[in-house]
């Protein structure tokens, strides 16, 4: 058993973690009859049979507060949506946000993609609880996605003409989704 356990600096540990690439997300959610949303870039799938996802949430933020047992959406943002990220971050934009509303509750129109879901299970995440929710609709669109990179938003770029693992059992093209189907 280790006993010197080494002491993180967490600003170096931020740093480092920046260098991985991430989408930009926003999640929604309804209190009390209101839409409320926070920018995300914590989000990912972890399950195909049940179809679910997982947001992490800063347990001191007031969304994270929000989402204990509410159905919430993912708002996959697209690349010239930059402002609605940092609306949702805390630096609100002059015009309103325009928003949408469906069975799981507000949506933000425009987004490359959104994932409604009802909540599945939360769990302790130290400075953050990650909340799973179990995929109800999903709808996406064509488009370049918003990517947050080493603190600064980022453009995609061009995409490789091959992919190596295109001939794998790993490609998503070669597994079966017809059991979820999108919403129409």
């Amino acid at each position: 058993m280790r006993t010197d356990i080494m002491k993180v600096d967490t600003r170096q540990l931020r740093n480092c973690l920046g260098h991985f690439a991430t989408g930009v997300t926003v999640i929604t959610t309804e209190v009390d009859g209101h839409p409320h949303g926070a920018t995300v870039n914590s989000f990912t799938a972890v399950s195909l049979d049940p179809p679910l996802v997982l947001v992490s949430l800063d347990r001191r933020t007031k969304a994270c507060g929000y989402l204990e047992d509410r159905p919430f959406t993912v708002n996959l943002l697209r690349e010239p949506q930059d402002d609605v990220a940092l609306h949702f971050a805390g630096k609100p934009r002059t015009e309103p946000v325009e928003w949408a509303h469906g069975e799981f509750g507000p949506r933000l129109p425009g987004s490359l993609a959104h994932v409604a879901c009802s909540p599945w299970r939360s769990y302790d995440g130290g400075d953050h609880v990650l909340f799973l929710g179990r995929v109800e609709e999903f709808e996406f669109t064509g488009g370049d996605p918003l990517v947050f990179y080493l603190g600064e938003f980022r453009h995609l770029g061009t995409a490789f003409e091959t992919v190596p693992w295109m001939e794998s059992a790993d490609c998503p093209s070669t597994l079966d989704f017809s059991w979820l189907r999108p919403v129409s």
